[in-house]
C-alpha cells in the first residue's frame, strides 16, 4: 500500500484553485506567485483545492501547497522532513510535513526557497516512479 498522499481529482488547472486566487487579499498575491512557480516545475504538475488551499501534485501525489494568512504565506511540503534545507527555511516538527513562512517585510532567500520547490517536486517524482 502506498503512503503517498494521492488525489484522483488533481488536474492541470483546477477552477477552484483559480477561484481561490481571485481574492483581493494581498497575501493571496504572494501565494499565487509561489504557486505559479510550483506549476512551472513540469508537465506532470497537477493541482486541486485540498483543505481550503491550493495543492500541487506530481500526477496525483501531493508534494506542496500554499496558504495565505493576514501576516504571512505558508508554502508547505508534504515530504518536507526529507528535503535538504541548508538555508534553514523549513519550519515544523511533524513526521513528514514542513513549511516555509513568507512574512511581510522579512527578508527571504528566494533562491533557497526555489531550490526547495525543485527538490520537493523531484523527490515526489521519484516516489511516484518507484511505485509505478
Amino acid at each position: 500500500m502506498s503512503d503517498l498522499f494521492r488525489f484522483s481529482g488533481a488536474v492541470r488547472r483546477h477552477p477552484e484553485v483559480e477561484a481561490w486566487f481571485s481574492s483581493d487579499a494581498p497575501t493571496r498575491r504572494v501565494a499565487e506567485h509561489w504557486f505559479a512557480r510550483l506549476r512551472s516545475l513540469g508537465e506532470d504538475v497537477r493541482e486541486l483545492l485540498h483543505d481550503g488551499h491550493p495543492t500541487a501534485c506530481v500526477d496525483d501525489a501531493a508534494f506542496a501547497y500554499v496558504d495565505a494568512f493576514n501576516a504571512h504565506v505558508n508554502i508547505g511540503f508534504y515530504r518536507g522532513a526529507l528535503l535538504d534545507d541548508p538555508a534553514g527555511l523549513l519550519e515544523g516538527a511533524g513526521k513528514r510535513m514542513r513549511h516555509v513562512k513568507v512574512r511581510w517585510g522579512a527578508p527571504l532567500d528566494e533562491h533557497a526557497l526555489q531550490a526547495l520547490l525543485v527538490a520537493a517536486h523531484a523527490h515526489m517524482r521519484s516516489q511516484v516512479d518507484a511505485e509505478a
